[in-house]
C-alpha cells in the first residue's frame, strides 16, 4: 500500500510518500505526477515514511528526474536507512539529489 500526499505552493510541489513504492503502487504515483507536474519548477519527494522502493519505484523517480531536468529541479528528502541503501546499491544516489 502507498499513501501519496501532494502539497502545491506556487510552482513548488512536495510529494510525501508513505508505505511501499513497488510494482503494484508505482502506476499510482506515475498518474499523480502526470496530472500535477506540468507547471512545477521545483519537485520535492519527502520519503521519511517510505518503507521500501523497488525497481519499478526507482523508474518512476528517474522519469520524474528527467522531466525536472528540463523544467526545474528535484530533490529527495528524509530517506530512511533502508531506502538510502537501495539508492546507494543501485547508483541512484549519484543520479538524484538526496538531502
Amino acid at each position: 500500500m502507498l499513501n501519496i500526499s501532494k502539497d502545491v505552493n506556487g510552482s513548488v510541489l512536495t510529494v510525501s510518500l508513505e508505505g511501499r513504492l513497488d510494482t503494484t503502487t508505482s502506476p499510482q504515483l506515475e498518474e499523480e505526477l502526470k496530472s500535477s507536474i506540468n507547471d512545477v519548477t521545483e519537485l520535492c519527494f519527502d520519503i521519511k515514511d517510505l518503507q521500501y522502493i523497488s525497481s519499478a519505484g526507482l523508474r518512476v523517480l528517474l522519469s520524474a528526474q528527467k522531466i525536472m531536468n528540463k523544467q526545474g529541479s528535484m530533490v529527495v528528502k528524509n530517506t530512511s536507512e533502508e531506502v538510502r541503501e537501495i539508492f546507494d546499491v543501485t547508483g541512484f544516489s549519484d543520479i538524484l539529489t538526496i538531502e
